[in-house]
């Protein structure tokens, strides 16, 4: 992936909207991969412009699947680019624009704590459903120890052919 990579931020590199970088999260870029939790490598994030929020890109890792996703990045609808919003985004970014700042962020906050408590529920879901797995798989594997004698003896009854 990263010769594909260098080759796309090299296409980019004159862009005035869009930013191809890397960074090396087990040197100097560890703690902005902390900052943004990034686990696994490669990792691909994409940043609005003025959002600290990065969104992963589960997307393809070839050259044409990146270029494709980078080349639909840029500019999108904000207070600064109300022409590029729907109709469905314009009152509400009218809405939020008018809220003070304070508002605004502790709503912000009251969302993302929604996003967490949701993340921990799914996460005791995934313990539990991994506690279940392990203890069906201890009882499959007890159960074929214990009938494999029987199944042996019962193949080895049967004369070979003459």
């Amino acid at each position: 992936m990263k010769p594909d990579w260098d080759t796309l931020a090299d296409e980019f590199k004159d862009s005035q909207t869009v930013v191809i970088a890397d960074v090396d999260c087990t040197a100097e870029g560890k703690s902005l991969c902390e900052k943004h939790d990034v686990k696994g490598y490669p990792t691909i994030k994409t940043f609005d412009q003025g959002s600290d929020e990065g969104e992963s890109y589960e997307g393809g890792r070839d050259l044409a699947a990146l270029r494709t996703h980078a080349e639909s990045l840029g500019p999108s609808c904000s207070i600064d680019n109300k022409e590029l919003c729907s109709a469905e985004q314009l009152p509400l970014l009218e809405k939020y624009a008018a809220m003070s700042a304070q508002r605004r962020e502790a709503k912000v906050t009251k969302l993302k704590n929604a996003i967490a408590k949701k993340e921990q529920e799914h996460s005791k879901v995934q313990e539990g459903l991994s506690a279940q797995y392990e203890a069906s798989n201890k009882a499959l594997e007890k159960l074929r120890e214990e009938l494999k004698p029987q199944i042996k003896l019962m193949q080895m009854a049967t004369p070979a052919a003459q």
